[in-house]
């Protein structure tokens, strides 16, 4: 495939800019802004039809460029994510299945191949999921004697912030890019993860229409409202930073991308392989190259976010990159370049496997019509991921304890265990109420996913039971 380089010759990116308050003239390969925020499901955007919020800053983005309605992260948990987002590869293919692990030095991360190809490049805001999660004392140690933290020498510019000092940041950032040279920074916040502050943004929660397999409860309903108000805040963060490329004459040659890092902390979200946990919103503008108003429904891995900038930055994109970039879906809506999608759950932050919460061993694949999620500790009982002590979930807890619960809800939330295989039609059943799994009528579409599935495990070299065991065929 030609990367965008090809367009030097055409004169396609050859007006002036300003940048640090200073002429310079604009470099042929196009600047990349990718912003990125913290446990944001889809579709919890105004852009992709929720009537519960207002992202007039987010929607710009939509409306001048491309929207992704069908974009997964390859976790749904912050550090193994982010690690593939850097990477392009799986989070079992780059041994970071631990919450914990820092991604290994041998393991190329895409801003070191963007700066190799002339790029000035930068992370700044959230950001210290990219070297591991924080460690208890006894883990620090052995992080400082073997210089385990590496991205400090992956880019030129490294801050750690969330965000109030994201935008600052940026803009320090965009003052020392050097004059001439294009440039890459990726801007993290913190909003929508947990805890909810975001009081003065908040919507009425009486007002929601809340999705479907969330039982109406007013506990539940002003935890929602949080969860937008978070939101609606991050709107106006984003609007900071489009507004600075507007500014600075730098729209018309900057590709800007925004996605959440994975699914948010809500039932059956972060933590969890079914599609709140790993569905997110996925947005790119890039004038004159990217249709205004697009929408795409081509399947999209967190893999793809690397291969995608690395074309855009005229980069050679290596071989073990198992991502595809998607620039072709920029002129052909059309394009998919993925039969099936694939997601992992390990280890969730540092604490002892005393729950699914803190530990759980689990596996998708699923394609545009059907989906498997295999437990491997399917003995252990759904545990909420950094809710477990809101009043909502109490509320559910005791409702459940005395009867009063719709028994829909209570085997989603509060079965002893899970199957060990979860099968979805997600064209008719897309909010994964329904577990088809050894269903005579599905037999042939679980096995083909059990299959795709087998083909994955085994070329990442997951450690694993695989799904289809010797002399079984089901």
């Amino acid at each position: 495939m030609e990367h965008f380089s090809r367009y030097k010759n055409i004169g396609l990116f050859s007006s002036a800019l300003m940048l640090g308050g200073m002429a310079a003239a604009q470099s042929a390969a196009p600047n990349i802004v990718f912003l990125v925020s913290d446990d944001h499901s889809a579709p919890f955007l105004g852009c992709y039809g929720d009537k519960n919020v207002k992202t007039p800053n987010i929607d710009r983005l939509a409306k001048e460029g491309i929207l992704f309605r069908q974009a997964y992260t390859t976790a749904p948990q912050s550090v193994p994510s982010r690690a593939s987002l850097m990477t392009g590869r799986s989070v079992v293919d780059i041994r970071m299945t631990r919450f914990s692990a820092p991604l290994s030095a041998d393991i190329v991360a895409y801003p070191e191949l963007l700066r190799k190809a002339g790029y000035y490049t930068g992370i700044c805001g959230r950001s210290f999921h990219l070297d591991g999660a924080r460690n208890p004392p006894e883990s620090e140690s052995v992080f400082q004697e073997y210089g385990l933290r590496t991205f400090e020498h992956r880019v030129d510019y490294l801050r750690q912030g969330g965000n109030t000092n994201a935008f600052p940041q940026l803009v320090e950032f965009l003052n020392a890019t050097p004059k001439g040279k294009p440039f890459f920074i990726q801007v993290g916040y913190s909003d929508p993860h947990r805890i909810y502050n975001a009081k003065e943004y908040e919507p009425d929660p009486s007002t929601l229409v809340l999705p479907a397999g969330m039982p109406d409860i007013p506990e539940l309903r002003r935890d929602l409202a949080g969860y937008y108000g978070e939101i609606q805040r991050l709107d106006v963060y984003v609007g900071q930073v489009l507004d600075e490329l507007d500014k600075r004459g730098l729209k018309e040659n900057t590709l800007v991308v925004f996605i959440g890092d994975n699914g948010g902390a809500l039932l059956r979200g972060k933590g969890t392989l079914n599609d709140l946990g790993i569905h997110v919103p996925l947005l790119a503008r890039l004038p004159g190259k990217i249709k205004p108003g697009s929408i795409s429904d081509a399947l999209i891995s967190g893999e793809d976010i690397a291969p995608t900038f690395l074309e855009i930055g005229g980069s050679p994109i290596p071989s073990e990159i198992t991502g595809k970039s998607f620039t072709p879906a920029f002129a052909d809506p059309a394009f998919n370049a993925h039969s099936f999608i694939f997601a992992e759950r390990g280890a969730h932050g540092a604490g002892l496997p005393k729950g699914s919460a803190a530990f759980d061993l689990g596996r998708t694949v699923f394609s545009k019509e059907y989906k498997l999620i295999y437990n491997a500790l399917w003995q252990l009982p759904y545990e909420p991921v950094d809710f477990s002590g809101q009043p909502f979930w109490k509320k559910l807890q005791e409702m459940h304890q005395n009867g009063t619960l719709e028994a829909l809800y209570s085997k989603l939330f509060f079965a002893e265990h899970r199957e060990i295989f979860e099968l979805y039609d997600r064209v008719n059943d897309p909010y994964e109420l329904n577990n088809l799994a050894g269903d005579p009528a599905y037999a042939k579409q679980e096995h083909e996913l059990k299959a795709e599935l087998q083909k994955w495990m085994i070329l990442n070299r997951d450690f694993l039971p695989l799904p289809i065991p010797p002399g079984n065929r089901n």
